[in-house]
């Protein structure tokens, strides 16, 4: 799919993240390829999802845009989203739509940068980089480095940001004033509200993960609902 048809084909609609660490009930590329499809039938545009095995699933199930990524601890710094070339050989193996990695201005592992990870996927393809931030800040860096979308991911779970609780509304509203390049909006986005107000606040498009595709969390959130009404 070229650049502009992808962009066009998201634009105002929803992607849904289908991730599940091996720790969680539902992991598995099958697992995952189900939960794509189930979430293209209820009318999803696009997939984010972990790891080149359950990217390659979802795409063969689906056929649906893919944006990858892969989830990988390192000493040496907090990044964990795609942190390294390494990650991106490996997401490139699979030739997906969108490449994610962290964008903030954190410290990369094996004192790589930001502009040596997105240098690296425009040159050796015609993939599309998308920037997770969680400020105004990292914002600023990422486009000096190229990304070509930007993402609130990250808003919340960073030190800066860690007191942010919900939706970050904000920070979408004045990254699609700011910039030109799509601005996507992911983070903490639990309820269909939450989802339209992302679009009418500027977004291109709406992320959506644990509110679909975790049903541990789903379920965990009705259990503590009712514990409170028991103890009201």
């Amino acid at each position: 799919m070229g650049n502009a048809k992808l962009l066009s084909t998201i634009h105002q609609q929803l992607i849904v993240s289908c991730q599940a660490l091996e720790d969680e009930p539902l992991h598995g590329a099958n697992i995952m390829a189900k939960m794509a499809e189930a979430a293209k039938v209820g009318g999803a545009k696009a997939i984010r999802c972990n790891s080149v095995i359950d990217a390659a699933a979802i795409k063969k199930q689906t056929n649906l845009p893919i944006i990858a990524i892969i989830k990988r601890d390192y000493q040496d710094s907090e990044i964990y989203i795609t942190p390294t070339i390494k990650e991106i050989k490996e997401l490139l193996t699979i030739n997906p739509d969108v490449i994610a990695l962290d964008a903030t201005k954190r410290s990369r592992p094996n004192g790589e940068t930001l502009n040596d990870l997105v240098q690296y996927i425009h040159q050796n393809s015609d993939t599309l980089v998308m920037g997770d931030i969680a400020t105004l800040e990292d914002a600023a860096y990422a486009m000096t480095c190229g990304v070509d979308i930007l993402s609130s991911t990250l808003s919340g779970y960073t030190k800066e940001t860690e007191h942010k609780q919900g939706p970050d509304f904000e920070l979408v509203e004045k990254l699609s004033h700011t910039y030109d390049i799509p601005v996507i909006a992911e983070g903490k986005i639990h309820t269909s509200a939450d989802a339209r107000k992302m679009l009418d606040l500027g977004a291109w498009a709406v992320v959506v993960g644990s509110a679909i595709t975790r049903p541990q969390l789903i379920t965990e959130s009705f259990v503590s609902a009712m514990k409170e009404k028991e103890l009201s």
